[in-house]
């Protein structure tokens, strides 16, 4: 059997789902699989032992570890030991007003106190701030430690991840797409309900993802960060390149943001995929399923697609969406791939079901 190098693109639950997916090609398939992970999250966990600690923001670069960890009884319980999240310790749970004005400390947090929208104040503040402040680990998952530590411990995030990668028995490789954290930043239009057609700029990933408003432009900072270049090679080397599903502004688009990163992908001679979103998340609300595939001609105009994967029930008419995917190229393919009980996810293994005769097929 001829072995296929695949190079997924993504982060948080989409590139999960999509590496789970992956592995359950394995019975037919012969696939190396790669993960290629934005490092941009500012939130959560992730966005404090980034503001603390310096490095990778881990969350994102966890999950995908997570997705691909091997089947033995021993790896899974380590699979687990690495999602668990510490919850606030009952001997420091105090009451939110507990007859002081003192602000929580949590409201130091990254995108809490500070504006993410220039020229708004906010008051934001995390459910557990108090909490959070007599208790360092709520909140943190094992994962995130771990890999943070690693990555102190090695000088390398690379190293980092294979080393975590044996640990979980990971049946593919997980890089992050730059060694140097990146700042996600938007401009917003609609941002605030009483001005409706003010543009206003929203920073941080998770202010991106949870904003209310339509994102018009994206971008990163630094504008051109130095691309791993494991993941180059990776690249250089695949025989496909999958996007999606995903976070569209958040997820998937900075990829093609990374100038050396955009670069790979254009003059790579891999065939791409791109994976359809079951439904609009926030930052993605007002877009149509079109759209989606429009905005990946809008960030990298020369990027050309081979196929487009979407659910059936989510297109809705495929009229458009098949007119979206022939413009970069691409044919549409229509599979059941969500989960039975009607929520926007994709099922692993109706995805993987979908993915094999696909990714099986010859040029």
């Amino acid at each position: 059997m001829t072995t296929r190098r695949v190079v997924a693109f993504g982060g948080g639950h989409g590139l999960s789902a999509s590496l789970r997916a992956l592995r359950h090609c394995a019975p037919e398939l012969d696939l190396d699989i790669t993960a290629v992970v934005t490092v941009g999250d500012d939130g959560g966990s992730s966005g404090r032992l980034r503001a603390e600690r310096g490095g990778l923001p881990p969350g994102d670069l966890r999950q995908a570890l997570v997705a691909l960890a091997g089947d033995h009884p021993a790896t899974r319980r380590s699979a687990g030991l690495f999602q668990h999240r510490f919850a606030v310790a009952q001997a420091v749970r105090v009451p939110r007003h507990a007859g002081t004005d003192a602000a929580p400390a949590a409201r130091d947090a990254p995108g809490v106190g500070a504006d993410p929208v220039a020229g708004k104040p906010t008051d934001a503040v995390p459910a557990a701030g108090d909490a959070a402040r007599a208790d360092g680990l709520a909140g943190h998952a094992v994962g995130n430690l771990v890999l943070s530590g690693l990555m102190e411990l090695l000088g390398d995030p690379v190293a980092a991840l294979e080393h975590a990668g044996a640990m979980l028995g990971a049946v593919g490789r997980v890089l992050p797409m730059s060694r140097q954290p990146v700042d996600i930043e938007a401009q917003v239009r609609g941002v605030y309900p009483d001005a409706p057609d003010e543009v206003r700029t929203v920073r941080g990933q998770h202010q991106v993802a949870v904003t209310t408003g339509r994102v018009e432009s994206l971008r990163l900072t630094p504008a051109a960060p130095a691309a791993c270049a494991e993941a180059l090679a990776a690249i250089g080397a695949a025989d496909w390149l999958i996007f999606g599903p995903g976070s569209w502004y958040t997820s998937v688009l900075p990829h093609l943001l990374v100038p050396q990163l955009a670069d790979a992908i254009v003059s790579s001679s891999a065939r791409r995929l791109v994976t359809l979103n079951l439904a609009a998340e926030k930052e993605t609300l007002g877009l149509s399923v079109a759209d989606h595939l429009a905005a990946l001609h809008w960030y990298l105009p020369e990027l050309k697609v081979d196929l487009v994967l979407a659910d059936a029930k989510a297109v809705g008419d495929p009229e458009p969406v098949e007119r979206a995917a022939e413009s970069l190229g691409a044919r549409l393919v229509l599979a059941p791939v969500a989960v039975t009980d009607g929520t926007p996810r994709h099922d692993p293994a109706a995805l993987g079901a979908a993915l094999v005769p696909v990714l099986g097929a010859d040029r």
